[in-house]
C-alpha cells in the first residue's frame, strides 16, 4: 500500500522548509510534498484574491496523479480551501491551521479597505512587511535580530534555525531573506474578500480547522464563518498563537494527524 500524499502549503513569508519540525511529526505516515514559496514563480504572480496562487497549487496537485491530503497554515490553509472547492477530484481532505474564513460584514469592510492602498496597508500586516529588514551581515546577525523579537523567541528549539536555513540566501552584504518583501506585502494586500461564497454550497470534501486559542489573527477575523464551514471538525491548541506550528510543532503535528484521520473516516461514511 502506498503512503498517502500530504501536500503542505506555507504561511505568508515562511518558505515551506521553515515548518520542518512540524512536518517531521507527519513524515512517517505521509509522503510530504510542498511548494517552496508561493508568489515567486512568474507564471503564478500575486493578485487580488490570489487566483494565480490557487492555480499554482492546483497545477502541483495535478502532477501527483492521485488525490492528496491538503494541510495549510494561514495563507496556505486558505489556498488549500479554495483549491479543493475548485478541484475536489484532486483532494482527499483539507486541514486549515489558523486560517480563518473572512466573510460577512468583515469581508465587506475589507473589500472597502482594499479599494485604497494606504487603508489596506494600515489595517493589515502590509504596514510592517513593506518596511521589513531583509539584509544582515551574517547568519548569526540575522539570528540575533529574530531571536530578540518575542514572536520568534517563543518558537520551539530548532525552528528558528530551520527558518534561517531555508529562508536566507547569499547577498553582497552578507545574507538576505529569500521570501521577497514585495511579494509578502502584495499577498497581504490581496487577502480575499470573497471567501463567503465557499459557504454557498456544501463543501465538496471533508474539511477541518485547528486554531491557536491566543491567535490575534483569529480574533480579528472572527470564527463564525469558519465554524459554519467545518462544523464539528474543529480543534484548538491551548495557549497557541497564530504561529503555533512553530511554537508547538509536536502538539500541532499530533492534532493534525488526528484531524486527518477523522476527516478521512468521514469520506468512508
Amino acid at each position: 500500500m502506498t503512503t498517502p500524499i500530504l501536500h503542505f502549503s506555507h504561511g505568508n513569508s515562511f518558505p515551506a522548509g521553515s515548518y520542518t519540525r512540524f512536518l517531521d511529526q507527519l513524515r512517517g505516515d505521509f509522503d510530504i510534498r510542498a511548494v517552496d514559496m508561493y508568489g515567486h514563480d512568474p507564471e503564478y504572480p500575486v493578485s487580488d484574491g490570489w487566483p494565480k496562487l490557487v492555480e499554482h497549487l492546483i497545477a502541483t496537485l495535478e502532477s501527483y496523479g492521485e488525490p492528496a491530503i491538503l494541510v495549510g497554515h494561514s495563507l496556505g490553509g486558505m489556498l488549500s480551501m479554495m483549491a479543493a472547492r475548485e478541484r475536489p477530484d484532486l483532494v482527499r481532505c483539507v486541514v486549515m491551521l489558523d486560517s480563518p474564513v473572512v466573510a460577512g460584514w468583515r469581508a465587506m469592510l475589507w473589500r472597502v479597505v482594499k479599494s485604497k492602498q494606504s487603508w489596506s496597508d494600515y489595517f493589515s500586516p502590509a504596514r510592517l512587511s513593506r518596511r521589513r529588514r531583509t539584509v544582515w551581515p551574517s547568519v548569526q546577525a540575522a539570528y540575533d535580530h529574530f531571536i530578540s523579537k518575542p514572536v520568534f523567541a517563543s518558537w520551539a528549539p530548532g525552528v528558528l534555525h530551520d527558518y534561517l536555513e531555508h529562508g536566507l540566501e547569499p547577498h553582497p552584504d552578507g545574507v538576505q531573506l529569500r521570501f521577497s518583501r514585495e511579494v509578502e506585502t502584495e499577498i497581504y494586500r490581496g487577502l480575499p474578500h470573497h471567501l463567503g461564497s465557499v459557504m454557498d454550497k456544501t463543501y465538496p470534501v471533508p474539511i477541518g480547522f485547528i486554531a491557536g486559542t491566543e491567535s490575534v489573527e483569529l480574533r480579528q477575523a472572527g470564527l463564525e464563518a469558519t465554524r459554519k464551514l467545518v462544523g464539528d471538525n474543529f480543534a484548538e491548541i491551548p495557549g497557541g498563537g497564530h504561529l503555533f506550528p512553530m511554537e508547538s510543532p509536536e502538539l500541532a503535528g499530533r492534532l493534525t494527524r488526528e484531524m486527518i484521520a477523522r476527516l478521512l473516516a468521514q469520506r468512508q461514511v
